[in-house]
């Protein structure tokens, strides 16, 4: 703590130009590519995803902003969300159902939710290129089931839980941090960037249509605190931690749009 108050003394003291290669060094246990471990040191989110599909009517609680569609398997708009305006459901038997996003009339996301003939388990498969300008990102999730859905409703009606992954794209999973002089310049295969100072104050975030702007602050020499903002209105925090060995990096998240949280763990490649 003391080092870091001395810093903060120094810097208002010294030209900026003389801080620089300090910065340099300090952040270099970011630099490099990493990518996440979804197999290990992950804590997915305890908040379970809410269903209801009945008397043909899709219901998503779970949303930001929740939404309702008729599961009729046509394109039906919806309003307050940044990744799609169209949404269409199918029901493809009474285990399965689909669900295709749309923006501006292009398919963005299709993702499936498949039952289990235990009932107690489900799959979630998507291929999602809502926030990419390459190759869709693909991912199977494993959820287990928290509470059942009304009498009459459809299978994947209820509460879910998601327990693993059972899959995830490298493009998903990597990311890439270097210095850009005094700032942190961050880029992954989907296209998304920023390059951000480590002073608190915001910068734009590049790449995708949720976020608008990114604000990373240095706490010491191996960790960051980030605030992800949509037009000004914090929508998520990250408390990045890399191991004294350099080899990992903790990561824990909070969706504040969605009250719910959780950590994984980047390795570096």
């Amino acid at each position: 703590m003391n080092r870091i108050a001395w810093k903060r003394t120094l810097s208002l003291l010294l030209p900026a130009s003389l801080l620089l290669p300090a910065l340099a060094v300090a952040q270099s246990a970011f630099v490099g590519t990493w990518k996440a471990d979804v197999s290990n040191g992950i804590q997915l989110p305890d908040k379970p995803y809410r269903y209801l599909l009945a008397n043909g009517v899709y219901h998503y609680y779970s949303g930001a902003p929740a939404y309702s569609v008729p599961a009729d398997g046509m394109e039906h708009p919806v309003a307050g969300h940044p990744y799609f305006d169209t949404v269409s459901v199918r029901v493809i038997d009474v285990d399965t159902v689909e669900e295709t996003d749309k923006k501006g009339g292009k398919t963005v996301t299709v993702s499936t939710i498949r039952v289990a003939g235990d009932g107690v388990t489900s799959t979630y498969e998507v291929t999602d290129s809502s926030a990419s300008n390459g190759a869709p990102v693909t991912m199977k999730v494993e959820n287990a089931r928290v509470a059942i859905g009304p009498a009459g409703s459809h299978a994947i009606s209820g509460s879910w839980r998601a327990t693993r992954f059972l899959n995830v794209s490298d493009n998903g999973l990597l990311v890439t941090y270097a210095m850009d002089g005094a700032r942190l310049k961050m880029t992954n295969p989907i296209g998304q960037s920023y390059s951000a100072p480590l002073d608190g104050t915001d910068s734009p975030y590049l790449g995708d249509p949720g976020q608008s702007s990114v604000a990373l602050k240095r706490i010491d020499e191996r960790t960051i605190d980030e605030t992800d903002k949509r037009d000004g209105r914090i929508i998520m925090t990250e408390h990045m931690s890399v191991s004294a060995d350099g080899k990992t990096m903790t990561v824990a998240w909070k969706d504040l749009l969605r009250g719910s949280e959780g950590s994984f763990t980047n390795v570096k490649q």
